[in-house]
């Protein structure tokens, strides 16, 4: 039977992680080391980001451990500056490999940006160091990490720039061919010759300085690009489909 460490003075623990088992990993092992650990629940939806918020900070936690992707909560990093601003040493541990991201949560104030894959005892470590008071992260991969969020940021604000420079008909292409449709279909469905269709594919890979449809439809994926919206408010007032 795992041996009970004595209990660790100001050792308040918080989890907000999604996936129940390793949260529970989490709050097992950190108690039996003398932590104060709590798994805290997470509402069904990012409108409940208030009341979590509230509850956490009313916890008085001094370690947070933060999952990225929390299900359908969504987006864990809105989490982080709230809580490091409260003076709680946010540790993200997360399945996401995107360096950019582990940069934004230092960015955002979190102590340290860790893998899931990594071993348990790792983590404990971490907690361990921060609660000793003792350094967590360098300052040269902290700054790594800022800098490829920057470089990142930079890439898609100029992607979004490409793709807002496409006209309305454009953008309609580029949608159907992020829905998968070949060029056959999409100037059937828009009765058009498939020459014509075939003239706007090559505008649009000109416009995005890409060389092929499978580098413009991914390149509006990692943009984060939405064609119905960027439609919408391409057509004019009065317009077929526009209120």
């Amino acid at each position: 039977m795992p041996t009970v460490r004595a209990a660790r003075p100001n050792s308040r623990v918080l989890i907000l992680e999604d996936h129940l088992l390793f949260a529970e990993s989490l709050e097992l092992a950190l108690n039996l080391e003398g932590y104060a650990a709590r798994r805290l629940p997470l509402p069904a939806s990012p409108t409940g980001t208030g009341q979590l918020l509230t509850t956490a900070l009313r916890m008085g936690p001094r370690v947070v451990l933060l999952d990225l992707d929390l299900g359908p909560f969504g987006d864990g990093v809105r989490l982080i500056h709230p809580l490091a601003l409260s003076g709680a040493n946010v540790v993200v541990v997360t399945a996401s490999p995107d360096r950019y991201r582990w940069g934004e949560c230092m960015r955002h104030g979190a102590r340290k940006t860790m893998s899931k894959t990594q071993p348990l005892n790792e983590i404990l470590g971490v907690v361990r160091r921060i609660h000793d008071g003792l350094p967590v992260v360098g300052a040269r991969e902290r700054d790594e990490l800022i800098r490829g969020w920057h470089e990142h940021r930079k890439g898609v604000q100029d992607e979004r720039q490409r793709l807002e420079s496409l006209t309305p008909r454009e953008s309609e292409v580029l949608a159907k061919l992020m829905a998968g449709m070949p060029v056959r279909d999409i100037a059937r469905d828009s009765v058009v010759s498939v020459a014509t269709v075939r003239t706007q594919v090559k505008s649009i890979l000109s416009k995005l300085a890409v060389s092929s449809q499978l580098a413009a439809v991914g390149m509006a994926h990692h943009a984060g690009w939405h064609p119905a919206v960027r439609m919408a408010l391409s057509t004019p007032p009065g317009a077929p489909g526009r209120p």
